[in-house]
């Protein structure tokens, strides 16, 4: 029998949240992770949590004073990217190179980042993370100066190759260092800078580029060498600002065989996608050779993986569910996006004519896309935590996107194709940052850099071979479309010079040809490169089924040094915080469990629940963090330097407060020490030399207390009084006979709706919360067979507020509903129970048995309407446990 009726408003067993050992723990203001609540953000009036070194975690200007020399270093990469793209044309025509040399120079790139991002990830997994993007910095600009110097384009790719290995660096380990210093939850606005940079680097890029290339006196070689002095102010700033805990793990070899192997099965494969088609046949022997040998590099791979200690990839990553579909997503995006844009410029220089600064001008609405949707998606998910969203609309638009360009022709309105490049922009902004963003929120702190690498390695894996493969396929369509217009002219291909496109032609340089050829040629590649977008539509739309089977996670509160210091601090915590379960670092900070019978404090049968780390009002919260963080320290002594406070941390009743916490913190909310109370609660604090402070101590029992202290030229004595904490008691019994409700769920809510305790009542129908603050709170009462209820009570300032909750039955109606002259059960009847003021109470449709029920009813009136055969309204006084065994009989009036 299915019945369907409005919810109560107290949540069952569902809503209910234990820890081991029976503690209730919910999150109010914070993440509760490992037993230990998790500090507001900073900025926020409130001090850093220290890191387990002794560094504080990072402010709102501290963080962006280390990002500003990462974010320089990924501009000088982007910026050496994309400031080629425009003179590429220039630098294959100068260097005498072919279609397939055009295509090999951003290949090679992308094929040495690929190979070498997972090795630079699980680098800074084993030693100094700001050690590794200085010499990915300096490997990429040392590339970059060898690329201007090339004399061939068997040069130019192999100073590519090495390029693409400090890419690989810079590209990884800028969203590895990030998630170090930042929480998910906030990376979200900072990525968006990231996401800045990259629009501006690749907007200016294309600009540079051209306009370095059509200044006579500079040459396209200056492409290479205008990203040194940046570099060296990258490398400057990045040595002042970024100052991160080095974790080096003695003992730790790099797994140097499955970094081999991963490169060499992904050059093998790379390089059959970029020779089939040109010097051998898609299905040719060669083909078998290179898929084959792909595939059995890629086996051993998996196989030295599963049994090294420290492997590159670790390979349980892939459990995950979000990793998994994040990589699969990243692959696609990484084919569409590089492999359909990295010919923009090809198309508007050789299909439309214009010269390389035009055709990094024309790009502008792509980039301007990315920029907004980057920036924008980050705030928001900085401050909605939601970010699934933006993965499905960005799939959808960068489908979109593909989709309209594949239309386009060499002829086509401009501002038809800024808009479809707008859109293509926009989709790519908001999956390529918040992909990497889901897998980090999934992870360890151990496992950042091998996590966040092995997305940016599909991603860029995918790049190579959408670069690869589509290249190859605008080499022929080129070739098809030229050969086809010249024979309409009555001419053959070669009559141009060899500029036909083709794989192993050079490229044609449009201005310098005939008025009917140059038709021809701009008609070819704009017809062509239009193709492209359309073969990696489908492709866009692979990630997009892919990211919508991605379950959202709410983003951390921590970064991944603080969940370091988590997971250190974790087994003192055990012992300070006795009957809460601790939790791992990357686990949602709430479990949902069915509840269990709470025991009583020193035996009693009451149900007791368990006070909770989540408290209502900020500042109360704010000070028991501290107190947590506190308890796992040892006494500290008196004031060695000559400034500090000491005093004694008291009771309402005088007695001293041993193991209380007691923190000092400037007046900008930095913390500057923190101790823990003797036996006899004395304390004492070194400050850091005279002025004001304030002095904050909590302790397990008691309220939290701050005051504001002035400190002179020698130490200050200074006693603090702790008051304790309020409690809420009470009895829940049944309203017609006044007996013990026995397994009551009793919930604990603020003014805000948040649930602040919950608890199961005892045999007696007791129950009891502990080191409740005092304000007014909502308490409500579910248990079977009563109707539920909700009150709100005051708890006061001391001592223990007790409020009695008498529960009224929940009367009931079941039956048949029969049906015919035999009276048979009718299965699928549909009943329905209304009041007397014709409101609709609940609905019910009948098993194969006929039955129905309601359930939880007030006495009253009420009328019973069933359908399925001409309906029946039936009048009905419900009153005490109500009516069992009210059959309904339906049937035609011929009957």
């Amino acid at each position: 029998m299915a019945t369907t009726r409005p919810q109560p408003p107290v949540g069952g067993p569902r809503d209910t949240v234990q820890g081991a050992g029976g503690g209730a723990r919910h999150a109010a203001h914070g993440h509760a992770v490992g037993g230990q609540a998790q500090a507001p953000a900073p900025g926020a009036g409130t001090p850093a949590a220290p890191a387990s070194d002794g560094t504080p975690k990072m402010t709102h200007r501290q963080i962006m004073e280390a990002l500003s020399g990462l974010l320089l270093g990924m501009f000088v990469a982007i910026l050496s990217s994309t400031i080629v793209s425009t003179a590429l044309p220039k630098i294959i025509a100068d260097l005498n190179g072919s279609q397939s040399s055009y295509t090999w120079v951003v290949t090679a790139s992308l094929l040495a980042m690929t190979a070498s991002t997972p090795l630079w990830g699980k680098l800074a997994d084993l030693t100094s993370k700001k050690l590794l993007v200085q010499v990915a910095l300096i490997v990429f600009v040392l590339a970059s100066a060898g690329a201007g110097l090339s004399q061939n384009p068997g040069m130019l790719i192999t100073f590519r190759v090495v390029q693409g290995i400090g890419m690989g660096g810079l590209s990884a380990l800028a969203q590895i260092i990030m998630a170090a210093m930042i929480s998910p939850r906030e990376r979200g606005r900072y990525s968006g800078y990231l996401g800045a940079t990259f629009a501006v680097a690749t907007v200016g890029g294309p600009l540079l580029g051209g306009v370095i290339t059509d200044t006579s006196w500079l040459g396209w070689r200056w492409c290479f060498y205008v990203g040194v002095p940046f570099a060296i102010i990258a490398l400057i700033v990045l040595q002042k600002t970024l100052k991160l805990p080095v974790v080096k793990r003695e003992g730790v070899k790099v797994d140097w065989l499955g970094a081999f192997l991963v490169a060499a099965a992904a050059c093998t494969l790379l390089l059959w996608v970029t020779f089939a088609g040109d010097k051998y046949d898609w299905v040719s022997w060669q083909t078998y050779a290179m898929v084959g040998g792909a595939i059995v590099l890629a086996l051993l791979f998996v196989l030295v993986e599963s049994k090294a200690k420290e492997p590159i990839i670790p390979l349980r990553l892939f459990r995950n569910g979000t990793i998994s579909l994040a990589a699969i997503g990243s692959l696609f995006v990484g084919i569409a996006m590089f492999g359909a844009t990295v010919f923009l410029s090809q198309y508007f220089q050789l299909a439309r004519g214009e010269s390389p600064t035009m055709a990094g001008v024309m790009t502008i609405p792509m980039i301007a896309g990315l920029f907004v949707s980057t920036t924008i998606s980050g705030q928001i998910i900085t401050r909605t935590g939601k970010w699934k969203r933006f993965l499905i609309a960005g799939g959808v638009l960068m489908t979109a996107g593909m989709g309209l360009l594949g239309t386009m022709r060499y002829d086509t309105e401009y501002w038809h194709l800024a808009i479809f490049m707008a859109l293509l922009g926009l989709g790519v902004g908001m999956m390529m940052q918040n992909l990497v963003l889901a897998t980090q929120n999934q992870v360890k702190a151990a496992d950042l850099g091998a996590a966040s690498s092995t997305v940016n390695f599909f991603r860029s894996l995918g790049g190579a071979v959408g670069v690869s493969a589509l290249g190859a396929v605008l080499s022929t369509r080129i070739t098809h479309y030229m050969e086809d217009g010249f024979a309409k002219l009555g001419m053959k291909p070669g009559g141009t010079g060899g500029s036909t496109g083709g794989g192993g032609s050079a490229l044609p340089e449009v201005d310098k040809l005939p008025g009917p050829v140059r038709t021809v040629v701009e008609s070819s590649y704009g017809h062509g490169i239009g193709d492209i977008y359309l073969y990696a539509a489908p492709i866009a739309l692979l990630a997009l089924l892919s990211v919508l089977f991605i379950r959202e996670v709410p983003l951390r509160t921590t970064s991944a040094n603080e969940a370091d210091e988590d997971d250190a601090r974790q087994p003192a915590m055990a012992t300070a915080s006795a009957g809460v379960s601790a939790q791992p670092a990357d686990t949602p900070a709430v479990e949902r469990t069915a509840p269990q019978p709470l025991a009583g404090p020193q035996g009693a049968p009451a149900a007791v629940a368990q006070r909770q780390s989540a408290q209502p009002g900020g500042d109360t919260q704010q000070f028991r963090e501290y107190a947590s963080m506190a308890t796992a320290q040892s006494p500290a002594p008196v004031p060695t330097s000559g400034y500090g406070v000491y005093g004694t941390v008291r009771n309402a009743d005088g007695i001293g407060v041993a193991r209380a916490a007691v923190t000092l913190i400037s007046l900008s909310g930095r913390q500057l020490g923190r101790s823990v109370a003797h036996a006899d609660g004395s304390y004492g604090l070194d400050a850091p030399g005279p002025g004001s402070y304030v002095l904050i101590a909590a302790a397990d029992g008691h309220q939290p207390q701050a005051s504001t202290i002035v400190i002179g030229e020698g130490p200050l004595s200074h006693d603090l009084l702790l008051s304790g904490t309020s409690g809420l008691a009470g009895q829940v019994r049944g309203l017609a006979d006044g007996a013990p409700v026995c397994g009551a769920m009793v919930v604990v809510t603020d003014v805000r709706g948040e649930v602040l305790a919950t608890g199961v009542t005892g045999d007696s129908g007791d129950y009891r919360f502990d080191e409740l603050v005092t304000g007014t709170f909502t308490l409500a009462v579910n248990a079977g067979g009563y109707r539920p209820t909700a009150v709100p009570v005051e708890v006061q300032g001391q001592g223990v507020t007790r409020l009695d909750i008498d529960l009224a039955s929940g009367a009931r109606v079941t039956g048949t509903v029969r049906a015919g002259a035999h009276r048979t059960p009718l299965q699928d009847a549909r009943v329905t129970l209304v009041d007397a003021a014709g409101n609709v109470i609940a609905t019910s449709t009948t098993g194969e048995d006929g039955a129905y029920a309601f359930t939880d009813l007030d006495a009253g009136d009420y009328s019973v309407i069933a359908s399925g055969y001409p309906p029946q309204a039936n009048a009905l006084r419900v009153a005490g446990p109500g009516v069992d065994a009210y059959d309904i009989e339906l049937h035609h009036p011929d009957e």
